[in-house]
């Protein structure tokens, strides 16, 4: 694999390797298995990938949580030398690179930008539009690879990539775990050692409702996940939705769910100090 730092030194390669189609696994770093995944994925279905490492500044609303979010630069690369090949390229940029000038942009999606993380974190998503069609923009990817666990990101994108008329096919793939069932996460090893110890509650309850769904209703799951996960101290849930895989539409009764779309139990939970997200599918009643 190369390490490249500037727009111009990867559009050059690009075009000098002509090959298609190009793969693109966009990242901020901190890497771990569930990214690997992703990287694994792209190299399976295309003969260059790149992937990139920016902490995008433009996404968070808490600047204590920019300063915070873990940077590993080091270890990145050792890691992505495992499944990485030497035709695949490593897009390192700094700010300068991503925005020569201030992006002002806004964007505008919907109901997805009323409901969950959108609610909880103003601005987020505008950042993470931004960030996705600047590196579309510089990439031209063919192909792009994304995790399921940030759920609604993965919905954003694909309706950003539908508004912008961009040709890239978007993929989400399957959240990558932990052997407790934690969603892997680059701020899991931000968390106390007392609350890691105790995050597997998250994913043991929301495993939970696949069952319950068919012998309770949409507002007794939610009691029960609330109530299930802050009991636990240190655990608080910032919210629980279940919702379509397309506008994010939260239910209110199981009669809303319809045979022609995919349904998703979302949460976000404050672990100790730290906010983890997760989800996973649920069958028609």
């Amino acid at each position: 694999m190369k390490i490249i730092r500037t727009v111009i030194e990867l559009q050059t390669r690009l075009k000098e390797m002509h090959l298609s189609p190009v793969g693109f696994v966009p990242t901020m770093g901190a890497l771990h298995e569930g990214h690997l995944s992703l990287a694994q994925s792209a190299v399976q279905q295309c003969p260059v990938v790149v992937l990139s490492i920016f902490v995008n500044p433009t996404q968070f609303n808490d600047k204590n949580d920019l300063k915070n979010y873990p940077r590993t630069p080091d270890s990145d690369l050792e890691l992505l030398k495992k499944v990485l090949r030497e035709t695949d390229l490593v897009f390192t940029p700094d700010i300068k690179e991503i925005y020569p000038e201030e992006d002002k942009r806004e964007f505008h999606f919907g109901n997805l930008d009323n409901v969950m993380e959108a609610l909880h974190r103003p601005g987020h998503f505008n950042g993470v539009a931004q960030v996705v069609s600047r590196l579309f923009e510089i990439v031209k990817p063919d192909i792009a690879i994304f995790g399921l666990k940030d759920f609604q990101q993965l919905a954003v994108i694909k309706a950003l990539v539908k508004q912008t008329g961009n040709k890239v096919k978007i993929i989400g793939n399957p959240i990558i775990r932990e052997n407790d069932g934690l969603a892997m996460s680059s701020r899991n090893r931000l968390l106390d050692p007392v609350i890691r110890y105790h995050a597997a509650i998250i994913y043991k309850t929301i495993s939970a409702i696949t069952l319950m769904i068919k012998n309770y209703n949409i507002a007794e799951i939610k009691s029960f996940v609330r109530d299930s996960i802050s009991n636990v101290p240190g655990f608080k849930v910032e919210y629980f939705e279940i919702v379509d895989d397309i506008d994010l539409i939260p239910l209110s009764t199981k009669d809303e769910m319809r045979k022609d779309k995919r349904y998703f139990g979302c949460i976000a939970v404050v672990a100790g100090k730290i906010r983890l997200i997760d989800n996973i599918e649920i069958g028609l009643v």
